[in-house]
């Protein structure tokens, strides 16, 4: 154990830590059902509209691969009080936004302190918990980002419902504030500082390459494939990512270490984290639009149906976390991701008069098995590194899961969009819209088998017990004694 790992004092940091993560969340989730009064308010089209989600994932996209330098640059302390005020700042400038352009600086500096959250508060609970406490640790982070999209789109449908959307920010800010007071006085640091060099032709690659394929990404399912934006974004990124890779490798001090990849199992449990998000974030997106849509249920009814299925998700997240410290992650990313194969099948059946119940069932079953491979997968690969890779192991991490979530969401939207165009029964009616999401749910089945296959190359846990270890050294020092 280090000595990082026996003195702190780890309730009040991780506290702290997590409020903060949450309540980044949670605005990520209010804003899904408040899209369409916006829209009615700013006098915008959806197409606009849809900029308000997706530039606060681009700049979450650039900001989270810089995460791995500011950690090792700055004290955690500072590195989260500043992501918290700019967050902050963020929330206040949308909840006193008169225009759609100010809104959208408002999510610009929302998400430029959201970014650093993620992949800060996973590499401070790694370097304070051991190993064996690492998933027990993580599980609790697994029950914040499942908690907060589960009251989200609920919490947000009942406001707009009856207020104006802009109390939606202001909901959020007094929680912002406190958080930022709060870490004033009791944040300690835990990260080593090993004071970097700046590269800025890193970041502006970095920017540049990570940005442009997430922008295609995120524009495909709304422009087409072939559209100029689209090209343009993948050809500028797929080019500056390969010259920021080519960079990082040979730079002394790079911003984001793809070394980390030289280790088997991170980059198996990255991959299986990416197919993963890619079928969890694109059916989350398409269930809404199937019941709001196709089905004519409320945005809040639509929330409540996902609302058990989220619950479900947090509430296995600890308790996956103290097996997999016993077990590891073999099991349960086999049997999670058996249970989110067979569960997307059944969502590839859907029709004008699937039961609701039927829904929310088969949808809660679904997360948890999402549950159980998520947080598992990723601190069982984050455990294989070096404590002087894991700044940069959970920032990689993050910044792949950022990219398969905008990847799986473009590709799932489109499928569902040139399926319903391309139907016998006539482009645009609900029975073509609903075939149109039966097969974006086999694409995401087969996403979902791919990881099955995947999860068993996992290794098994050969640590045995902690109990079993006790017993060993104990026993090896009695034996010592009697000598």
């Amino acid at each position: 154990m280090s000595e990082t790992e026996r003195t702190t004092n780890k309730l009040p940091i991780v506290a702290v830590l997590i409020t903060g993560t949450f309540i980044a969340i949670l605005n990520q989730t209010l804003l899904t059902t408040a899209l369409p009064p916006i829209m009615e308010d700013l006098n915008i089209t959806p197409g606009l509209a849809q900029w308000l989600t997706t530039i606060f994932m681009l700049v979450n996209g650039i900001m989270i691969p810089v995460t791995a330098f500011l950690i090792e640059k700055f004290t955690t302390r500072k590195l989260f009080m500043t992501a918290m005020s700019l967050f902050t700042a963020g929330t206040l400038i949308c909840a006193l936004s008169f225009s759609f352009p100010v809104l959208i600086v408002g999510r610009i500096v929302q998400a430029a302190g959201a970014g650093i959250m993620m992949p800060l508060m996973q590499t401070v609970l790694l370097l304070i918990f051991p190993k064996e406490k690492r998933g027990s640790a993580m599980g609790m982070v697994g029950l914040v980002i499942a908690f907060a999209p589960a009251i989200g789109p609920t919490l947000s449908g009942w406001i707009v419902d009856r207020y104006p959307w802009e109390v939606l920010f202001y909901l959020l800010l007094p929680f912002a504030v406190i958080d930022v007071i709060v870490a004033y006085f009791i944040l300690k640091n835990v990260t080593e500082q090993t004071s970097p060099k700046l590269d800025v032709a890193s970041i502006i690659l970095s920017s540049l390459g990570f940005g442009g394929i997430l922008y295609g990404f995120s524009s495909a399912g709304v422009s087409g494939w072939s559209s100029a934006d689209v090209l343009i974004g993948f050809a500028v990124g797929g080019i500056t990512l390969v010259w920021f890779i080519w960079r990082q490798l040979h730079l002394e001090e790079p911003i984001l270490e793809f070394r980390v990849f030289q280790y088997p199992m991170f980059t198996l449990a990255t991959v299986i984290g990416m197919v993963v998000f890619m079928a969890m974030i694109g059916a989350a997106t398409i269930v809404p639009i199937y019941m709001q849509d196709m089905r004519h249920f409320t945005a809040m009814e639509s929330g409540m149906m996902l609302f058990p299925g989220a619950v479900m998700m947090g509430l296995m997240s600890p308790i996956t976390g103290r097996i997999f410290d016993k077990i590891g992650a073999r099991t349960l990313s086999i049997t999670g991701l058996t249970a989110i194969f067979i569960t997307t099948l059944l969502l590839t059946h859907l029709s004008e008069t699937t039961p609701f119940a039927y829904l929310s069932v088969v949808y809660a079953v679904r997360m948890i098995g999402m549950g159980m491979v998520l947080m598992p997968v990723t601190t069982a690969g984050l455990n294989q590194l070096p404590r002087h890779l894991i700044p940069h192991g959970t920032a990689m991490n993050n910044t792949m899961r950022q990219m398969s979530g905008s990847i799986g969401t473009a590709v799932l939207i489109t499928i569902m969009t040139q399926r319903a165009l391309a139907d016998p029964a006539g482009p645009g009616s609900e029975t073509a819209m609903i075939h149109g999401v039966n097969v974006a749910f086999m694409a995401a089945a087969v996403l979902a088998g791919i990881g099955l296959v995947l999860s068993f190359f996992i290794k098994q846990n050969h640590r045995g017990s902690l109990g079993d270890r006790r017993k060993k050294q104990t026993k090896s020092r009695l034996v010592f004694h009697e000598e």
